[in-house]
């Protein structure tokens, strides 16, 4: 997880506490709305994945609002601190490493399994 964070914070321009929120904030997104099998395998390859989805701040939207899904994780990003801009490249730059991590094919079927998630990677 070091190395996400430290890409994120090199390439993005972010903090590093947002970083780590932020990423917890993606990979929540992707755990409740991909295929598990996928997205389970990914955490696998990700250590600290774990923690940071603990670290994260927890999803009390439900649906509300925003609607769920891509628009509350981004919210959500929005709310740690992160601009419109920053939430678009910490979700690319996530979803790049989770593809060196697990490969192009699954990244492919947990993007796709997504509705509009695919906009922002």
């Amino acid at each position: 997880m070091d190395e996400l964070i430290g890409r994120l914070v090199a390439n993005v321009g972010v903090d590093r506490a947002a970083a780590e929120k932020a990423v917890g904030i993606i990979l929540q997104l992707l755990l409740k709305e991909g295929p598990a099998e996928k997205v389970n395998a990914l955490i696998e390859q990700m250590p600290g994945a774990s923690a940071a989805m603990q670290a994260a701040p927890p999803d009390t939207n439900a649906g509300g609002m925003f609607g769920g899904g891509v628009m509350a994780a981004g919210s959500r990003m929005m709310a740690v601190g992160l601009s419109m801009g920053q939430v678009q490249g910490v979700t690319r730059e996530t979803i790049g490493y989770a593809r060196e991590k697990l490969g192009e094919d699954a990244v492919g079927e947990i993007v796709g399994a997504i509705p509009g998630l695919g906009q922002f990677v």
